[in-house]
C-alpha cells in the first residue's frame, strides 16, 4: 500500500511544482499539501475503507480547486490550466468512481459527482456519469427528469432528452411527473425550432433543406404526449397541470384549446367535470379562467379607468358565482379554502379603484364569515382572518374570531398569539392575564413564541424590572435549542434598556447556562466595541468564552480574534501565532481548511 500511496504522490508533483514555480503558493504550503494529500491518500487506500474518507478527499481537491482560482484572479495568472486544474480535475473523477462503484445505492454521492462535474468537467464527461448512475437507480424518476433536463438545456440536445424521456416511461408509465416534464420538453423544442426558421426568415436564408416539418412546428409531439397521458394518469391536478404548462407558450393557443376543448368557461366547466368529479382543482380552475375571457365582443378594451375596474369587477363576480356553486356543490375545508385564497389574492391586487377595494373586502369577508359559520375554516386562515381584522382596525370582530379560533384550536400557538396581538391592539388590560391562561393550555415545548410575544409586549407596556422577570421566568420554563433564541433576545433587550453594562451583566449571568449560539457571542462582543473605550481585555474574555463552545467548528471566530489583535490599539500582534495554531489544533475537516484558506488570503492581503 506505501508504494501506490508513493506513487499517486509522485503523481501530484507536476502540477505542485508548476503551482510554486508561478508563485501561486509558496514553498511551505506545497509541503503542507503534500502531507494532507498523503493523509487523505492512506485512507483511501487501505483495506476497511469508509465513504466519509472519500467525501473528504474530494472535499479537500475541490477546495484546492477554488483556491488556486482565488489566486489565479488575484494575481491575472491565466496559464497552465491544463498541468495543475485538469490533473486536480481528473483525480477527482477517479475518486468519485471508486466511491460511486463501491456504494452504488447513495444516490447523494453520485448528486455530488454530478455537481462537480458540472462545474468542473467536460458536457461529455458528465453525460457519462448521467448514463452510469440511471444504469443503477433507473427506479428513480428524478433522475430522469434531472439528465433529460441537461441534455436540453445544457447540452442543447432535444433529441437525447427525448430518448431519456421515452427511456424513463418504460420503467414508470404511469408517473405523472415524468409526462410533466416530457410534454414541456416538447413544447420547449417547438418554441426553439419556430425561432430558429424565424431567424433565418428574417435574414432571408433558404430553410428549405432544413428540416422543420410543420406538425413539429405546431406542437404535434406535445399533442400525442397529452393524448397518451390523460388516457393513462386520471385526476383534474395532473390535468389541469398540463394546461398551465401549455399556456406558458403562445404558439400552443390550438393545443390549448384541445386540452380544454373549447374557450366557453361553462363548457369547460362541463368537461372537466366529466373527468373529474367531487375535485376542488377543478372547480379552482374554471372559476380562475373566469378571468382571463373577456366580456367585451371582439375582444375590445374598456376606454376609461372607471369602465376598466367595472369590467375587473364583473369578471371577479363570476368567479366568485361559480366558487359560490362549488362551495354548494363541494362544501369542504379545501374548497373553501381555495375560495378564500382567490378572495385574498385580489383583495391584496392593487387598484386605485375605491370601488374595486370595497367589494373585495367585503367579498372576502363574506367568504371567511361563512367558512367559519360551517367549521370549514382551518387555522392558518383563522389567522388570515384575524390579521385583516386589525389591518382595518376592525378590534371588536377581530377578538370575537380570536376567541373563536382558540376555542376551535386549544393547541395552537399561533391562535393564542393572535388573540393576544388583538388584546395588545385594543390596548386591553388583561393581556398578561391571556399570556398566563395559555401557558396553562399548551405544552411547554412549543410555547417559545409566547414567551417572546410577552417579552416585547411588556419591553414597551411594563417596567424594566417587569420585563426581566418575564425573560427570567422564561428560561426557567424553556430549555435546550429553543433557550438559544431566547438568551439572544434577553442580551438584545438588555443592551437596548441598560446599555453596555447590563448587557455585560446578562452575559455574565448566562454564561454558564448552555446551550447558547455564535451570536450570543458576536453581540457582546459587537457592544464592547461600540464603547468609546473599547477594552482588549473584555474582547479576548469574550473570544476565549466563545471558542470554548465553537471553536472546533468556527473558523471565522479565530480569523476574526486574530484580526482583533492585530487591529486594536491595545491587542498583542505576538499572540496570533499561538491563536493561529490553537486554531489548527481544535478545528476538524472543512473548518480547518477554511481557516487556512482564509488565514492565507488575510496574510497575503498585508504584504
Amino acid at each position: 500500500m506505501a508504494e501506490i500511496i508513493q506513487e499517486r504522490i509522485e503523481d501530484r508533483l507536476p502540477e505542485l511544482e508548476q503551482l510554486e514555480r508561478i508563485g501561486l503558493f509558496s514553498h511551505a504550503e506545497i509541503k503542507a499539501i503534500i502531507k494532507k494529500a498523503s493523509d487523505l491518500e492512506y485512507k483511501i487506500q487501505r483495506r476497511a475503507l469508509f465513504k466519509e474518507d472519500f467525501i473528504n478527499y474530494v472535499q479537500y481537491e475541490i477546495n484546492l480547486l477554488e483556491l488556486i482560482q482565488r489566486r489565479r484572479t488575484r494575481i491575472g495568472y491565466s496559464f497552465k490550466k491544463d498541468e495543475i486544474e485538469n490533473s486536480i480535475v481528473h483525480r477527482v473523477q477517479g475518486v468519485f468512481r471508486r466511491a460511486s462503484a463501491k456504494w452504488k445505492d447513495d444516490v447523494q454521492l453520485w448528486l455530488s459527482y454530478i455537481v462537480f462535474c458540472k462545474k468542473w468537467a467536460t458536457k461529455a464527461q458528465l453525460s457519462k456519469v448521467f448514463s452510469a448512475m440511471l444504469a443503477i437507480h433507473s427506479n428513480k424518476p428524478a433522475l430522469w427528469i434531472m439528465a433529460a433536463k441537461w441534455e436540453m438545456e445544457d447540452r442543447l440536445s432535444s433529441e437525447s432528452a427525448r430518448q431519456l424521456f421515452l427511456r424513463a416511461l418504460r420503467f414508470h408509465p404511469e408517473c405523472p411527473k415524468l409526462y410533466q416534464e416530457y410534454f414541456r420538453m416538447e413544447l420547449m423544442h417547438t418554441e426553439k425550432l419556430r425561432k430558429e426558421k424565424e431567424e433565418f426568415e428574417k435574414a432571408k436564408m433558404d430553410v428549405g433543406n432544413l428540416d422543420y416539418p410543420e406538425e413539429i412546428l405546431k406542437g404535434e409531439l406535445a399533442r400525442i404526449i397529452y393524448k397518451n397521458s390523460v388516457n393513462i394518469i386520471k385526476g383534474a391536478e395532473f390535468h389541469v397541470s398540463l394546461l398551465t404548462i401549455a399556456q406558458l407558450f403562445d404558439f400552443a393557443k390550438d393545443l390549448q384549446r384541445e386540452i380544454y376543448d373549447e374557450a366557453d368557461a361553462s363548457e369547460l366547466l362541463f368537461s372537466l367535470q366529466a373527468l373529474h368529479t367531487d375535485d376542488p382543482l377543478t372547480w379552482d380552475y374554471v372559476a380562475r379562467r373566469e378571468l382571463e375571457i373577456e366580456s367585451q365582443p371582439g375582444g375590445e378594451q374598456p376606454a376609461t379607468k372607471q369602465a376598466r375596474a367595472l369590467e375587473v369587477g364583473r369578471k371577479e363576480e363570476r368567479c366568485c358565482a361559480v366558487y359560490e356553486e362549488a362551495v354548494t356543490t363541494l362544501p369542504t375545508e379545501a374548497m373553501w379554502k381555495c375560495y378564500i385564497t382567490f378572495c385574498l389574492e385580489r383583495f391584496t391586487k392593487k387598484t386605485s379603484s375605491q370601488f374595486l377595494r370595497e367589494k373585495r373586502l367585503e367579498r372576502t369577508m363574506m367568504a371567511f364569515r361563512k367558512a367559519h359559520e360551517l367549521r370549514l375554516l382551518p387555522e392558518f386562515q383563522y389567522k388570515q382572518w384575524i390579521e385583516l381584522l386589525l389591518h382595518h382596525n376592525f378590534l371588536k370582530e377581530a377578538l370575537e374570531v380570536a376567541v373563536a379560533g382558540t376555542e376551535s384550536f386549544r393547541d395552537s400557538v399561533t391562535m393564542w398569539q393572535m388573540k393576544l396581538q388583538v388584546l395588545i391592539d385594543s390596548e386591553s388590560p388583561d393581556v398578561a392575564v391571556l399570556f398566563e391562561e395559555a401557558f396553562a393550555h399548551l405544552k411547554a415545548q412549543i410555547c417559545l413564541p409566547l414567551w417572546i410575544s410577552w417579552a416585547e409586549w411588556s419591553e414597551g407596556a411594563k417596567s424594566q424590572e417587569d420585563t426581566e422577570a418575564i425573560f427570567k421566568k422564561a428560561l426557567s420554563a424553556v430549555k435546550g435549542a429553543d433557550s438559544v433564541t431566547l438568551k439572544d433576545k434577553y442580551l438584545d433587550w438588555a443592551y437596548r434598556s441598560g446599555g453596555y453594562k447590563k448587557a455585560r451583566a446578562v452575559f455574565k449571568s448566562l454564561q454558564e447556562s448552555r446551550p447558547f449560539s455564535v451570536d450570543f457571542f458576536r453581540k457582546i462582543i459587537q457592544f464592547e466595541k461600540e464603547q468609546e473605550s473599547c477594552k482588549m481585555v473584555n474582547l479576548r474574555e469574550y473570544y476565549e468564552r466563545a471558542l470554548r463552545e465553537f471553536g472546533s467548528v468556527d473558523s471565522d471566530l479565530w480569523m476574526d480574534y486574530i484580526k482583533e489583535e492585530l487591529n486594536h490599539p491595545l491587542g498583542r500582534p505576538e499572540n496570533c501565532g499561538q491563536i493561529y495554531w490553537r486554531a489548527m489544533k481544535m478545528l476538524q475537516g472543512e473548518s480547518a481548511e477554511a481557516f487556512v484558506a482564509k488565514h492565507a488570503m488575510h496574510q497575503a492581503g498585508h504584504l
